[in-house]
């Protein structure tokens, strides 16, 4: 089969297609024909670096989001399960590939009426963005401030807050983006790469930080008692870095959503049936053919890509 190998830690051009072994379901796996492969910023950073929540030393083949078609099950999986459509993870490597094996237990049928890809789109963004309005509990007309919303989670997020009758405040960086955020329902939109932004956007209850760094940090100060702020991403390269401390001095909750095996599979099964229902749309910015995933990692990098981004594994 064809896929994209990571011969070394480095730039987006250790990435490089090649030939590789047809994978075998084992005892509780299921071997998925790959139609499409997400990518996410981690991704991005374990390639560069080989830090970060995967495992494992090149040559191998990353990735840990596909959506496609059950081809084989293995011992002990549903036979009834070869032809369903399904997302899943695969722990981190063997995504950008025509096929994978994956843990039957970690499939997630796609509901009819979704398209494939939009599926995918959500597999952890969707979550992620389900998860984080939970925990932040934004209450009819609080002021919601979302950064990266231009984003595959910040995009949900912007959705989901106004669906909780927030008032949403998008923050991104850039025309393209800031009107996107606009188009997906925020009522304001601020652009943080100009000077002077945070004062535009004055005082809010709940900040979703997904840049850390100089903006997350300026994000906080517009906080008040009762605030709360919850850090999902580091686009900027750093965490905000906001103490314990100095929250309680401004009356505000640091919090983070509650991640158990339950709480991830229900949070993505339930933004599956938003999205069916036409109730959460994803954005997919960017697709990319597989033989080309160094292109598609050297976008995401330049901070030059919206929504999400996937490859099309075409044959």
């Amino acid at each position: 089969m064809r896929a994209v190998w990571l011969r070394e830690f480095g730039g987006p051009e250790v990435l490089v297609a090649g030939d590789a072994p047809d994978p075998v379901a084992g005892p509780g796996q299921v071997v998925v024909e790959v139609a499409f492969a997400g990518i996410t910023f981690v991704e991005t950073q374990f390639r560069a670096t080989g830090n970060g929540p995967f495992t494992g030393e090149p040559p191998f083949i990353l990735g840990n989001g596909v959506g496609g078609v059950v081809a084989a099950v293995g011992a002990g999986v549903d036979e009834g399960l070869v032809g369903r459509r399904v997302i899943s993870s695969t722990g981190g490597s063997g995504g950008y590939a025509e096929r994978a094996a994956v843990d039957a237990a970690g499939l997630f049928e796609v509901p009819g009426g979704l398209a494939l890809d939009d599926a995918l789109a959500l597999l952890a963004d969707g979550r992620t963005a389900m998860m984080l309005v939970k925990a932040a509990e934004p209450a009819a007309g609080e002021r919601v401030l979302v950064e990266a919303a231009a984003g595959g989670v910040g995009s949900l997020l912007v959705q989901l807050a106004r669906a909780a009758g927030a008032e949403v405040v998008a923050a991104a960086g850039g025309t393209r983006k800031v009107e996107l955020a606009r188009e997906l329902g925020a009522q304001e939109v601020v652009d943080y790469l100009e000077p002077g932004w945070a004062d535009a956007v004055g005082r809010v209850d709940v900040v979703f930080d997904g840049v850390g760094g100089p903006i997350g940090r300026a994000a906080f100060e517009l906080l008040g008692e009762g605030g709360r702020m919850l850090s999902f991403g580091l686009a900027s390269g750093e965490w905000a870095g906001v103490s314990e401390e100095a929250a309680a001095a401004r009356g505000v909750a640091l919090r983070q959503p509650k991640v158990t095996p339950q709480e991830i599979r229900d949070r993505t099964e339930s933004a599956l049936a938003e999205a069916a229902a036409g109730r959460l749309r994803p954005v997919i910015g960017q697709r990319f053919p597989l033989e080309r995933a160094a292109d598609a990692h050297a976008a995401i990098q330049s901070r030059a890509t919206v929504g999400k981004t996937l490859l099309e594994v075409t044959r």
